[in-house]
């Protein structure tokens, strides 16, 4: 798909895309005071967002603009989402202290409710791994999984209490999370539910969230030291990189298709992109002040993230 149809497409909706560094970025508003917080790209072409604020999932047609917003249920705050293996939007939600799937043709909406008697776990984020189980986050102190086929959900006791945020798994189905602040990752025994932690080189980093690459190198945002740090599990060795700018802030982080690796960074209202070959970074300021990029996700040749400051899904797109 060439860049002349994106041009097209943008004139079509009022905006058109703003190339910086080959790459093409184009922001699709959505509902006033919907807050999407994480965004996840679908294989129909739509996008999925949860609309923080309004209690609902909320999906995009990128072709058209369009938006529809799906109510979750009464005091629903939805934080995560991302696709699962049948195509299924499957969202943490911390104000009903469940998990709950979207069907994206019928739109039902089901809940799959933490065991009765569990505290409040403030829902964060989820991943499948490789056996198609569903692992989620709860910064409260809580990692979970969550079984599809039969939808029991059991619930695990984080090794050092609150923190637990962001969540992947690698190529391999391993699964790992950031704990914000417990000031670690750590590796889940998928088989136990327990997890193993590991620490980074720089203390105090609140490492926010984490990403596998295709070779089950993990990429880590280091919120409060505004750094980027790479984790090899294989070899247990670390590097981490400052990012540009006088006080970053590193939220988010992705891994696109190709290797590249792409942050948003709250203090320069920016997303950023480093290229692990040359260990540098590229720079996309926002066009609007206080962007707040939530979280990044993508799908070949597109990374999209949520600004839960402006009311925006935006895309960064890659491909040719």
């Amino acid at each position: 798909m060439g860049l002349l149809r994106y041009v097209l497409v943008a004139l079509l909706l009022g905006s058109a895309p703003v190339l910086a560094q080959s790459v093409s970025i184009q922001s699709y508003a959505v509902p006033d005071g919907a807050h999407p917080h994480d965004v996840a790209p679908a294989p129909d072409g739509s996008v999925w967002y949860t609309a923080q604020h309004q209690g609902a999932l909320g999906r995009l047609d990128p072709a058209t603009g369009a938006t529809e917003h799906i109510p979750l249920g009464e005091g629903s705050r939805p934080h995560g989402v991302i696709v699962g293996p049948e195509g299924l939007a499957w969202v943490t939600d911390s104000g009903l202290n469940a998990m709950v799937s979207v069907h994206p043709e019928s739109r039902t909406v089901k809940h799959y409710p933490l065991p009765e008697g569990s505290p409040w776990a403030n829902l964060n984020t989820a991943t499948f791994d490789g056996d198609g189980i569903l692992w989620f986050t709860g910064q409260s102190g809580i990692t979970g999984r969550l079984d599809p086929a039969i939808g029991a959900v059991e619930v695990f006791d984080a090794p050092r209490g609150a923190g637990p945020y962001g969540i992947d798994a690698t190529p391999a189905g391993e699964v790992w999370y950031a704990s914000l602040a417990g000031d670690h990752i750590a590796r889940i025994d998928r088989a136990t539910g327990q997890a193993t932690v590991v620490e980074p080189p720089t203390p105090d980093t609140r490492p926010r969230r984490i990403w596998s690459d295709s070779q089950g190198v993990l990429w880590i945002s280091e919120w409060d030291a505004g750094q980027l740090g790479r984790y090899d599990p294989a070899t247990g060795d670390w590097m981490e990189w400052r990012l540009p700018g006088d006080a970053p802030a590193a939220y988010a982080v992705y891994v696109d298709d190709q290797d590249m690796v792409w942050l948003s960074d709250f203090g320069a209202d920016a997303v950023v992109r480093f290229t692990p070959r040359t260990e540098t970074f590229e720079t996309f300021p926002s066009d609007r002040d206080n962007p707040a990029v939530r979280q990044m996700l993508g799908r070949p040749g597109e990374v999209w993230a949520a600004e839960s400051g402006t009311d925006r899904l935006t895309v960064y797109r890659t491909g040719d």
